[in-house]
């Protein structure tokens, strides 16, 4: 698939939807991946100078995150910038933006402004701590707002330090995933109050909101605070990894007695064995599972684990994982370019979702982009001459 043209006809269940995002790194681009994935029309504004890649991507083209969009380069601090946003905000139904609070407003291209040239644009501001309260200028990535939000601490081995959840739980999960939450939800009242508002997410408030179940357990007194003590933080032998006889890891999540008994029977334990539940027996269960996992190759156990319910899995790493033939059989991965990359979710019957574009180099499609919007030509050009904007078409 060449996803270098966006097709006429876009099959996606947010076809017609034309948002513009303001060019910011992790949760902003996560959250206008997934819009452009289910079909929007999304203009990024990326800097004049060019976007800044953060971590270690070092190639516009492998970004993934920025994939099924066009950009146009803005010089935001000209003072014709503001007024290529306002353009295309007064087309639009979404902006989006990840700068600090205040910022946007300084651009002139805040809500107050943007809700000037089009009162119904939903504006999405995605921060780390919010737009108000003592810790919303404070700079921070996601594992300080999963720290603060009480999650860090919960997630880890027993005796080792809190471990980082890659940049999944702040970020994307509670950063970008509310983001696009929160923007199609006020769509959808647009719908019956024909205004615009304001969408603020923040990800320390997200990453709180994903642990919301084990707050609960926390303070209900079935959580140990001692990490890795839990069912699901790698406390119960029943839910962990263990490394098979061919160094590869073994996944096993059997928290249900029957789905328990059929891993019991599969790793052909002794019926002796301590209650599934007594949580005083876990470390020593856990050492008899994991000297009985070592005793096979993990193909092994996935064969015998074959027509029984125990609950296990490979441990598959990023290579692996596009080539397992469920993923292969449901379409899981596609390739882009040459980029193998998971395929939009979730999916639509009658509206599929798909990758129609590459992640662009910033400005590429900056004439091309604002004229499909209808801004006018004359306009355009004058923004090109005077520095306000540029193009980028040939890639570079």
């Amino acid at each position: 698939m060449s996803g270098n043209d966006r097709s006429l006809t876009l099959t996606g269940p947010l076809a017609g939807l034309k948002v513009v995002e303001v060019g910011s790194i992790g949760p902003g681009p996560f959250c206008a991946m997934l819009l452009a994935d289910l079909g929007a029309d999304i203009i990024r504004v990326d800097r004049l100078s060019g976007a800044a890649l953060v971590g270690p991507s070092e190639n516009f083209r492998t970004e993934l995150l920025n994939r099924g969009r066009r950009s146009i380069a803005v010089d935001l601090k000209h003072p014709d910038g503001a007024e290529i946003v306002l353009s295309l905000v007064e087309r639009a139904d979404v902006i989006m933006e990840g700068f600090r609070p205040g910022v946007a407003e300084r651009l002139g291209i805040g809500p107050d402004d943007c809700a000037g040239r089009n009162p119904g644009i939903i504006y999405g501001r995605m921060t780390g701590y919010g737009q108000d309260g003592p810790l919303a200028q404070t700079v921070g990535h996601d594992i300080n707002y999963v720290a603060l939000s009480g999650l860090l601490s919960m997630i880890g081995r027993k005796g080792q330090p809190p471990t980082p959840p890659l940049a999944l739980a702040g970020d994307f999960g509670g950063g970008g995933m509310i983001l696009a939450l929160g923007i199609l939800a006020a769509l959808l009242e647009r719908t019956r109050s024909g205004q615009g508002q304001v969408v603020d997410a923040a990800m320390v408030h997200g990453a709180a909101l994903l642990g919301t179940c084990f707050y609960g357990y926390a303070q209900t007194g079935e959580w140990h605070p001692e990490r890795g003590t839990n069912i699901v933080d790698s406390g119960a032998p029943f839910y962990d990894a263990y490394e098979t006889a061919d160094g590869r890891w073994l996944a096993v999540g059997a928290m249900e007695p029957h789905f328990y008994a059929d891993l019991v029977e599969l790793l052909e334990l002794p019926e002796d064995l301590p209650d599934q539940n007594d949580q005083g027996a876990w470390p020593l269960l856990k050492e008899t599972f994991a000297q009985a996992v070592r005793r096979r190759t993990l193909d092994e156990w996935l064969r015998r684990g074959e027509g029984r319910s125990p609950c296990i899995s490979p441990v598959l790493d990023a290579l692996e994982a596009p080539k397992h033939p469920h993923h292969v059989a449901r379409g899981t991965f596609i390739e882009v370019d040459g980029l193998v990359q998971p395929a939009p979710a979730p999916r639509f019957s009658r509206t599929p979702a798909t990758v129609d574009r590459r992640p662009p180099v910033p400005g590429e499609h900056t004439t091309q982009a604002l004229a499909s919007w209808g801004v006018d030509a004359g306009l355009v050009t004058r923004w090109l001459e005077a520095g306000a904007a540029a193009d980028r078409a040939d890639g570079s």
